[in-house]
């Protein structure tokens, strides 16, 4: 299963999108429970499979969730569900715990809607660049929807209740997937994350909570949700991570003005490994391209298409490499099919 989608390049990672050469992708997830049921984490499997069959009955009736893809968690091999972990279309915490569990995916992989992870429902957009609004806009379409079949746990006080006190109110996660080398590179890294953590914001890996960063991405998303909209919220996401891109943009030029010789020759040599190597680990891989990227925004490699190098990030991931060629792998072959696929997907930049 998921096969074809594996040779697909998400549309997250398009490339498109306002600050797409530093921001990958938004997202935005909204939390919402059904009225009078318990919440996943201490309800019996007959409620959270009575809200599967909720879910159910509500796409068999709704226009916009007829098309699409729909999984019961149970349909799901676990090399299924690293790879839409990979994909950014469930959390890891979607895998843990009972088995009443399903998945919607929209036609374009926009958006999905995981059933009973931490609550009933958890509705996730993503759109490329720094676009909050884009994401949020196109969660809501489907969260009207829903709620025109389902009615939701909603105080007039405190909003919608969820299973984490941390999600009451909007029960909306805003977040930007953000490229950082320069800040990396001058050591400026933590000063910065300071910051962004003194604005309200949290800072987090390539997946999410708990996840490490890899390949200089970092995962910036807001942490209050009660007591502020959804707009303050979209406005608050949108000027850190402009902040933020200002701050990357004046770091990346002090490496030109102090090491451009040094930065210059860590891009090439990266762009070199990757063009040549026959063994490359996923982690080595996020990091070479990390630096191939740094160098194509930098215009010292003037010839990639970053929608290319996004793709190769994607591929590059353990289970995206199975489901791309076909078969499952060990851990030692798929590090010699992965520098064979990264070497295919740049001889397209040869001429």
């Amino acid at each position: 299963m998921f096969e074809e989608m594996a040779r697909t390049p998400a549309a997250w990672l398009s490339g498109k999108g306002r600050e797409s050469l530093v921001v990958l992708s938004s997202r935005v997830r909204l939390a919402r429970n059904v009225a009078g049921c318990q919440f996943p984490g201490s309800a019996d499997s007959a409620t959270r499979d009575r809200i599967v069959n909720y879910f159910d009955s509500t796409r068999a009736r709704s226009k916009l969730l007829s098309e699409g893809l729909y999984y019961k968690a149970t349909d799901l091999s676990k090399l299924d569900q690293d790879f839409l972990v990979e994909r950014h279309l469930i959390s890891p915490g979607f895998l843990n715990g009972e088995s009443s569990k399903a998945l919607y995916i929209d036609p374009q992989e926009r958006l999905s809607v995981m059933v009973n992870e931490e609550d009933h429902l958890r509705i996730q957009a993503l759109s490329p660049g720094l676009d909050p609004e884009g994401a949020y806009k196109l969660a809501t379409t489907y969260d009207a929807e829903i709620s025109g079949h389902l009615e939701y746990a909603y105080d007039p006080d405190f909003g919608y209740l969820t299973a984490c006190p941390t999600n009451v109110g909007t029960g909306m996660r805003a977040s930007v997937l953000i490229h950082l080398p320069g800040l990396v590179l001058t050591r400026e890294i933590d000063k910065v994350i300071s910051h962004i953590t003194r604005s309200g914001l949290v800072v987090r890996g390539f997946y999410g909570e708990g996840s490490d960063v890899l390949g200089n991405l970092f995962q910036l998303s807001n942490q209050t949700t009660l007591g502020v909209s959804e707009d303050e919220t979209l406005r608050q996401i949108n000027r850190v991570a402009d902040e933020i891109i200002e701050n990357e943009a004046g770091a990346r030029q002090r490496l030109v003005n102090e090491a451009a010789d040094m930065i210059e020759d860590k891009i090439w040599r990266a762009y070199g490994i990757l063009k040549h190597a026959r063994v490359l680990t996923s982690e080595e891989v996020m990091n070479l391209l990390s630096a191939v990227r740094l160098g194509h925004a930098m215009k010292i490699i003037d010839f990639l298409d970053v929608a290319l190098v996004n793709e190769i990030l994607l591929l590059s991931q353990p289970s995206h490499l199975q489901k791309y060629y076909g078969r499952e792998m060990d851990a030692t072959r798929r590090d010699f099919v992965r520098a064979q696929m990264v070497r295919e997907k740049l001889r397209k930049f040869e001429n």
